[in-house]
């Protein structure tokens, strides 16, 4: 068997666009017909450019070769000569290559990699606007409206939720947060705590804008109402500065979504800065190069929570790996109120399915889901 074709499709993403403005898709076909597909996701640049690397990229590795020499591609594509691909292209072929696997196969990845250890995946949103609000802005540092989505999310079954409640400013980072920003945060994280209660985790989605000495700061005023964690309280490319905000507070640290290599997340784990990586599958080499990620947090006792936002076919390159991970703890799939059944189900052939805040694995081969090229080609991106 040999990969024959590569095709890519940036599909637009409709209004309110949550979780991105458009997609990038990658299809690849065997000379028998199997069809295999991803999702490229912070690759650096824009889709655009993105779609014409990956036919670059697939002009010099991906035609010819065969599907099932991961290792062999994902080393010829990361290093040879030293030219390093873009670890999002390099991803998205590796994963549409699992998938062609799966469907040969007649199995679901997750059964390639060590078999089904979850019965179902636990999933987390970001928080959007209720439908009904009025104001349809960011609720992440509004103590009122904060508390009713959350409120409207634990009703619809999620068992937690992210947000952050000091938004970055126009600032660069790091910065030192003001008192006021430090006593609105702890208003907002005390209303969403209130109006959740003990049904819900409260996941802090920070965007490494603080010094170290804010986030323990901050951290030591939000203790209290116990969230599941502080996401990337600092750059991860600072594990040291990171892993003094993780040795200064009870709350578990998070981080992973810039890093793209086993080597960084090694250095992570090494010093203690992280127990919760978020490494974005479509963006680490892929599914087996995820494994390994996952494998080495468990020597840690560190967990994995994978971080999304892009379309359902990253959210499911996700699912795969985490439904065979025993240190999985949780996946984000940030789903909007009201799209739920919206453009990420009709652009697929059959929705994800999920349920009372879990998604429940495919049995189908491969991904377990296939796109409907007709929604595709209807929503190219014409921008």
């Amino acid at each position: 068997m040999k990969i024959v074709n590569v095709e890519t499709f940036l599909v637009e993403n409709p209004a309110p666009s949550r979780v991105g403005r458009n997609w990038l898709f990658v299809k690849l076909t065997t000379d028998n017909g199997i069809e295999g597909i991803a999702e490229p996701v912070r690759g650096g640049f824009d889709n655009v450019t993105t779609a014409q690397l990956i036919r670059a990229t697939a002009d010099r590795y991906i035609i010819d070769a065969d599907p099932f020499n991961i290792e062999t591609l994902y080393r010829r594509m990361y290093g040879v000569g030293g030219a390093q691909s873009p670890m999002s292209i390099l991803s998205a072929f590796e994963i549409a290559c699992w998938d062609i696997i799966g469907k040969a196969l007649d199995q679901p990845i997750y059964n390639l990699l060590g078999g089904k250890y979850h019965e179902k995946i636990r999933s987390y949103s970001y928080l959007n606007p209720a439908p009904d609000d009025p104001d349809q802005t960011s609720v992440h540092a509004d103590p009122i409206r904060a508390a009713e989505a959350a409120a409207a999310y634990v009703k619809l079954g999620f068992s937690a939720v992210k947000f952050d409640p000091c938004p970055p400013g126009i600032v660069p980072a790091p910065y030192q947060l003001s008192l006021e920003t430090l006593e609105n945060a702890e208003a907002v994280v005390k209303n969403v705590r209130e109006a959740v209660g003990d049904k819900c985790e409260i996941i802090l989605g920070t965007h490494a804008q603080m010094t170290t000495s804010s986030a323990i700061r901050l951290a030591r005023r939000l203790e209290k109402y116990d969230p599941l964690w502080f996401e990337e309280p600092t750059r991860p490319e600072n594990k040291d500065e990171m892993a003094r905000v993780a040795q200064h507070t009870s709350i578990p640290v998070a981080t992973g979504e810039s890093l793209s290599t086993k080597d960084e997340f090694r250095d992570l784990l090494q010093s203690q800065a992280a127990s919760i990586l978020q490494f974005t599958v479509s963006h680490v080499g892929g599914l087996l190069e995820g494994k390994k990620i996952a494998g080495m947090a468990e020597a840690y006792y560190a967990q994995i929570a994978p971080h999304h936002f892009a379309g359902p076919v990253a959210v499911m390159a996700n699912v795969q790996l985490d439904i065979c991970s025993p240190n999985f703890l949780i996946t984000e799939c940030n789903i909007p109120l009201e799209k739920l059944d919206g453009f990420h189900a009709e652009i697929l052939k059959e929705p994800i399915q999920w349920e009372e805040g879990y998604i429940i694995p495919p049995t189908k081969p491969g991904l377990g889901i296939e796109l409907d090229m007709e929604v595709v080609n209807k929503h190219l991106y014409q921008g």
